[in-house]
């Protein structure tokens, strides 16, 4: 089957008119055309099959489209041409289908780069890109990865998962919900913390849902994945790799100097891994009340400590004693997201941060996630109020109750 595959894809490759963008339809012509004139006596499933799979192989991402096509699927892992894997509801499956060869694979991969204007090979093996639906992508070329390139796809859902989701699923309570919103409506300045996989870019997401559709909102990513669908007044930043000497970088700090200057109400960055966050801060200090961020932390005291050392990687003269301040008067609300044991992600903790006291930033824990059972492998919790909210400034310049 795989050789009468590989002979009606050749054979549908040299039909087909590489002097102009010919649309699908066009080529499944092709491809049942070759079919029926192969083979009459292959069965109907079979023929399904081939043409499935010749026509993921030219106009898809090969054997990858079946895991894209699958909402359940929310990670793929590539491991070199031969080794595929994914998660689905949480564990991990090795796929039953590989690349044919190492061609193949290298040929899906500069596809996906491709599509996005994004340059991968020898000079510049790692690049972070997307799919055409937001889905994450990171590649890593051989020889760089040594056992064959790899790619890992982090998908997203068609649809943004809405905060009301986020409740339904167990990842917050009510309350605590109705908590940010009220914060998010006020303008207050926060940061979504967590490690890899807890849902930080999809948590930024459903907080954005409660921005008035009469802000204008700035968004910068290294690839765009905010799905800010129901925002009129948007503007969509992505930061630019150089490409030998046509093109030049552009990075997450030009980007947010540049957001500066377009008369943004609110500015989110998608998240902060270096030197950006010493912009991202000053942007929070200058009167763009309301921006969000992203970061990796294992805990709201981990990330103040991982912002510090991000900042002075942009500014090694800056003291610590002036970062803290910058960080204490920019960021109003941390929370933080974590996986637990049983695979679900949660709110871990909210906590406001409430200046600086011997030298170090107070925080003021606001909710907690509290376990209290463990049964047939599912974690069962609530989610704690430990104090009120201090600084209600905000809260009160926009006209709602105290919290």
């Amino acid at each position: 089957m795989e050789a009468y595959a590989a002979k009606i894809r050749s054979q549908v490759l040299e039909e087909m008119d590489l002097s102009r963008d010919m649309d699908d339809a066009e080529v499944l012509k092709l491809i049942d055309d070759r079919i029926c004139q192969g083979s009459t006596r292959l069965p109907l499933n079979e023929r399904s099959k081939v043409r499935r799979e010749i026509f993921f192989s030219l106009r898809k991402l090969d054997v990858l489209q079946d895991l894209i096509d699958d909402g359940d699927v929310t990670e793929i892992m590539v491991n070199g041409y031969r080794d595929i894997f994914y998660e689905k509801k949480g564990r991990l499956y090795r796929y039953d289908k590989s690349f044919s060869d190492v061609e193949k694979l290298e040929d899906v991969i500069q596809m996906i780069a491709a599509a996005s204007n994004k340059l991968v090979n020898e000079s510049d093996p790692i690049v972070d890109t997307r799919l055409s639906d937001g889905s994450r992508v990171n590649i890593v070329l051989s020889p760089v990865s040594i056992d064959g390139s790899a790619v890992t796809i982090r998908k997203f859902p068609k649809h943004p998962i809405t905060m009301d989701d986020l409740i339904g699923f167990g990842s917050l309570s009510k309350e605590v919900a109705d908590f940010l919103r009220v914060a998010v409506i006020s303008g207050y300045n926060i940061f979504v913390s967590g490690g890899t996989g807890s849902g930080k870019t999809t948590f930024l997401n459903a907080l954005s849902e409660y921005i008035s559709t009469t802000e204008r909102i700035i968004t910068i990513e290294d690839s765009a994945e905010l799905q800010l669908n129901r925002q009129p007044n948007l503007v969509r930043l992505e930061t630019r790799t150089a490409v030998g000497d046509s093109t030049s970088q552009i990075t997450i700090r030009d980007l947010i100097r540049a957001a500066l200057r377009m008369r943004p109400n609110r500015i989110i960055v998608g998240e902060c891994r270096g030197e950006e966050a010493l912009d991202m801060l000053q942007a929070m200090n200058t009167g763009h009340d309301g921006s969000l961020s992203t970061g990796h932390a294992n805990s709201c005291r981990d990330m103040l400590a991982r912002l510090e050392t991000m900042v002075l990687m942009g500014s090694h003269d800056l003291p610590v004693s002036a970062i803290r301040s910058q960080i204490a008067s920019g960021i109003d609300i941390l929370v933080h997201l974590g996986r637990l044991r049983d695979r679900t992600r949660k709110v871990l903790d909210v906590a406001e941060l409430n200046g600086i006291s011997d030298g170090e930033i107070v925080l003021n824990d606001l909710y907690h996630f509290r376990e209290e059972k463990e049964y047939e492998g599912k974690i069962y919790g609530a989610w704690e109020k430990c104090s009120d909210l201090i600084h209600t400034e905000k809260l009160i310049s926009a006209g709602l109750q105290k919290l």
